[in-house]
C-alpha cells in the first residue's frame, strides 16, 4: 500500500509502455465517410492514441505526471517519465486534440463526461507544478482545456438527470473532478454549475441500495461517485447530516468486501480491480470529510486499507486489458491516503 520507489516505478512502467501503443485500439469515432474508416488512432488523436482508448491515455499522462512531480521515481526512471512527457505533450498535437472536438460529427459528446474529467485532472497536475517544463506542458494544454470546459458549461444545464452507472459515464465521478479543476483554477462559474447541479442531483438523496452494488463490470461504486462528490459540494456538518440520511445500516461493510473477479483477463471483468481501488479512494475521501471524531471514519478508512491492500497486487497480475488503465486508479488511491491528491 506503500508508495516506495520501486512500486511506484512498476507501476510507471505500465503507462510508459502503452502511451506510445497504438494497437489494440477501441477508438469510438463516429464513422460517416470512407475516408473516416481509414484513419489510425494516432492520425485522430496525435498525442492520446495508445493505451486502447483515449482516455485511459489521458489519466496514464496524469499518472506519470503525478509521479514525476512527486519525486515518487527512482532517478532513471524520472528521467524516462520526463522523456516521454515532452515528446507526446506537444502544441501541435494538442492542437490537434482540441481540434477533434469541432471537426467530425458528434465529436461534441464524445468522451463526456469520463475523459473530459481525466484531462481536467492531468490540466490542474500541471498547473499546479512550477517546474519549467510542467509548466510549458501546461501551456500546450490549453486549446485543449478550453474546449472541454466550454463543452461542459454547454452540457451541464442540459444533463436533466444523474447517471449513476459504475462505469465511464458516471456524472458523480466526473463532477467531483471537474469540480477539483474549478477551485484549483479559481473558474468562479464553472464552480458554481457544478455545485449548483450536484446538488439539485443528490440532495433529496437517501437510502442508497448499495446492496445491489456492484455490476457486473463496474469500476465506480454509483453510491461512493455520489458521496464524494457531495463531500466537495456539502460544509462538514451539513454533509455528515446527508451521509447519515444517505448511507444505509450495514452498506459501508457492504461496499467494504473485496469483489471476486473471476478473470483478469477478460477486459470486463478485470473493472473489478478498479472499483476496490476507486471505492477505497472514495472512502478515504469521505472518512476526511467527516472527520476524524465521527463513529464512522475508522470503519471507512479501515475499509479503504483492506480494499487498496487486496486490489495493488492484482494491478500486475493481468494482461493487458488492465496493464492499460489499472495503474492509474492505484496511484489515485494511493494519493488520496497521502492527504496529498
Amino acid at each position: 500500500m506503500t508508495l516506495t520507489p520501486d512500486v511506484a516505478a512498476r507501476l510507471a512502467a505500465l503507462p510508459l509502455h502503452c502511451i506510445p501503443q497504438q494497437y489494440p485500439n477501441k477508438t469510438g469515432h463516429t464513422v460517416v465517410a470512407d475516408a473516416d474508416a481509414r484513419l489510425s488512432p494516432r492520425e485522430l488523436h496525435p498525442v492520446f492514441y495508445g493505451c486502447f482508448d483515449w482516455h485511459s491515455a489521458v489519466h496514464g499522462h496524469w499518472m506519470l505526471v503525478r509521479l514525476l512531480k512527486t519525486n515518487a521515481l527512482p532517478a532513471g526512471d524520472a528521467a524516462a517519465v520526463q522523456a516521454l512527457l515532452t515528446a507526446s505533450l506537444t502544441p501541435a498535437g494538442l492542437q490537434a486534440e482540441a481540434d477533434y472536438f469541432s471537426r467530425y460529427p458528434g465529436a461534441r459528446i464524445w468522451e463526456r463526461a469520463y475523459g473530459w474529467a481525466w484531462l481536467l485532472k492531468l490540466d490542474a497536475e500541471l498547473a499546479t507544478w512550477d517546474a519549467p517544463h510542467a509548466q510549458r506542458w501546461h501551456a500546450a494544454l490549453q486549446p485543449l482545456t478550453r474546449t472541454l470546459v466550454g463543452l461542459w458549461m454547454d452540457w451541464l444545464p442540459k444533463q436533466t438527470y444523474p447517471n449513476r452507472t459504475g462505469i465511464h459515464p458516471n456524472s458523480g465521478f466526473a463532477m467531483a473532478f471537474g469540480l477539483d479543476w474549478a477551485r484549483a483554477m479559481g473558474a468562479a462559474d464553472f464552480e458554481a454549475a457544478l455545485v449548483a447541479k450536484a446538488r439539485a442531483f443528490h440532495l433529496g438523496d437517501r437510502a442508497m441500495p448499495v446492496h445491489l452494488e456492484p455490476d457486473g463490470n463496474d469500476f465506480f461504486s454509483p453510491s461512493l461517485e455520489v458521496a464524494e462528490l457531495m463531500a466537495r459540494v456539502l460544509a462538514a456538518p451539513e454533509f455528515a447530516a446527508w451521509w447519515a440520511a444517505f448511507m444505509p445500516a450495514g452498506g459501508i461493510a457492504h461496499l467494504a468486501a473485496m469483489p471476486h473477479i473471476s478473470d483478469l483477463a477478460d477486459y470486463q471483468t478485470v473493472h473489478l480491480v478498479g472499483l476496490a481501488l476507486s471505492r477505497a479512494w472514495a472512502m478515504r475521501h469521505v472518512a476526511a470529510a467527516l472527520g476524524s471524531a465521527h463513529p464512522q471514519h475508522a470503519e471507512l478508512s479501515r475499509s479503504a486499507d483492506t480494499l487498496l491492500a487486496a486490489g495493488l497486487p492484482l494491478v500486475f497480475a493481468g494482461d493487458y486489458g488492465g496493464d492499460h488503465w489499472l495503474a492509474t486508479f492505484a496511484v489515485h488511491a494511493m494519493a488520496q491516503g497521502s492527504g496529498s491528491a
